[in-house]
């Protein structure tokens, strides 16, 4: 699965993700997201 991420996701200490269920989530660095996803950074938002 293809996973693209803001560039402004890694202005931010911290973010939170879903963990999968509702009401669920994991807080992480952006750079640990950005690993574990194997994600792309690009300007996607305006």
């Amino acid at each position: 699965l293809r996973v693209v991420v803001d560039s402004s996701a890694t202005d931010w200490p911290t973010l939170y993700c879903s963990a999968g269920r509702r009401g669920l989530e994991v807080e992480l660095a952006p750079d640990d997201l950005l690993r574990l996803t194997g994600a792309t950074v690009a300007r996607i938002s305006a």
